[in-house]
């Protein structure tokens, strides 16, 4: 599948890394800051259909593993991730939209609405997001962030044709909300086993931020499926793992209760963040069907 997953990241250990790994030595291109954004090339911005990051409304997503609290003991995690029906304006580019839900310990601890969107050439962006924390289930904070207000620019999820060697791309740009993500195409032709399966020549993706120096997220996508595995590599600093254990197609129901979770999220979000979400255009539902044709 797709990957949803944000703010947090999570692995089981119950995964094989095999065959080659090569890691690029140096970038051929000069690395951005943050990337160039063209409005005027999404002309299907919602069909998301990447081989290696593909996005279809109705579809969720489950991961289980286990993440390191401020003690560093071992917790259970589990993300929870669903592409809507929902569509939302961003800067002139219609965006998908997608609800994830973060578990820590079996308590609720963030759940957020986030913005894709593919352009002309493949590569899918990440245009914004909305998250609210949570304690004792009560909301604590956001740090929201939407290409085009104040200093929010849109980033690269994944790269229409990702290879080794490639300069590392800004995943998203907010300084001023410490989101300074960035992707690099790290290893090519692994193998992977996770409860859903066992998959072939998968890419790994690692992933960094100017927030927490020498800490790696690795990202393990495989075609057609999507991010199976999270692990990590470098300062064992609020690292987690995880593995993907269920992909479900939803009912009709379970989509539109779904929807109407994110929804209230997003009202809730123009409620309490007016500088930046409440400049934004409200979702809009479309048909799954007109989504992904």
């Amino acid at each position: 599948m797709m990957n949803c997953i944000r703010g947090r990241y999570v692995v089981a250990a119950v995964m094989a890394l095999l065959l080659v790994t090569a890691v690029p030595a140096g970038a051929a291109e000069p690395e951005k800051e943050y990337e160039s954004f063209d409005s005027g090339n999404f002309d299907h911005s919602t069909i998301i259909d990447n081989e290696w990051f593909t996005l279809k409304p109705g579809m969720r997503y489950i991961w289980d593993g286990t993440a390191y609290d401020e003690e560093g003991d071992e917790e259970p995690h589990s993300i929870v991730s669903t592409v809507t029906d929902l569509t939302k304006e961003i800067a002139g580019v219609r965006t998908l939209v997608c609800w994830d839900k973060d578990i820590a310990d079996g308590e609720l601890e963030e759940s957020e609405i986030i913005f894709f969107a593919q352009d002309n050439d493949g590569t899918v962006w990440l245009l914004g997001e909305y998250p609210e924390e949570y304690e004792s289930h009560e909301f604590k904070a956001t740090a929201c962030w939407i290409h085009g207000i104040k200093d929010g620019k849109a980033g690269i999820i994944m790269p229409a044709e990702p290879k080794l060697g490639m300069p590392s791309y800004s995943e998203g740009w907010a300084p001023s909300v410490d989101y300074t993500d960035r992707g690099l195409v790290y290893q090519m032709g692994q193998k992977v086993t996770v409860p859903v399966g066992t998959y072939e020549d998968v890419l790994v993706i690692d992933e960094s931020n100017n927030e927490v120096p020498g800490a790696h997220h690795l990202k393990y996508y495989a075609r057609g499926a999507g991010n199976v595995y999270v692990g990590w590599r470098g300062k064992k600093t609020d690292q987690e793992t995880l593995s993907l254990i269920k992909v479900e197609k939803l009912s009709d129901e379970e989509l539109a209760k779904a929807r109407d979770e994110a929804l209230k999220l997003e009202k809730h979000g123009y409620e309490v963040d007016k500088d930046v979400f409440g400049h934004t255009k409200p979702s809009e539902r479309v048909s799954a069907n007109a989504i992904a044709q």
